[in-house]
């Protein structure tokens, strides 16, 4: 399993910790990848996760750029096409220092849609 997959696995247990309900992961379209979709409560969460071992770039936050949102939401728009009614929703973050979370920030509603 590489870093990236590593982080994904390790986020998704933390959550299921903190609560929430997986729904599925790697959600893609062609408009990109949602890492984690989840559920907390009633609400419907699209999770991205960042692992960032260098933070001379801004780190993982920083990563998370109005691009690579618009890529997001599009794929959540994407996905949210196909159910019937559509639930609150909110774009969460979990951002790493490395893949066994000793240094993790849950980011609720990371930025808005």
């Amino acid at each position: 399993m590489n870093d990236g997959a590593q982080a994904e696995h390790w986020a998704a247990r933390y959550l299921q910790q903190q609560g929430l309900k997986p729904v599925t992961k790697n959600y893609r379209s062609r408009f990109g990848e949602v890492d984690l979709i989840m559920r907390d409560g009633a609400a419907l969460v699209f999770v991205e996760v960042r692992l960032r071992r260098n933070a001379d770039f801004g780190g993982a936050a920083a990563s998370i750029d109005a691009r690579k949102q618009q890529r997001l939401i599009r794929t959540a728009q994407h996905y949210l096409a196909d159910l019937a009614q559509i639930p609150p929703c909110r774009f969460d973050a979990v951002l790493m220092d490395d893949v066994q979370g000793t240094n993790v920030q849950w980011l609720k509603n990371a930025f808005e849609a």
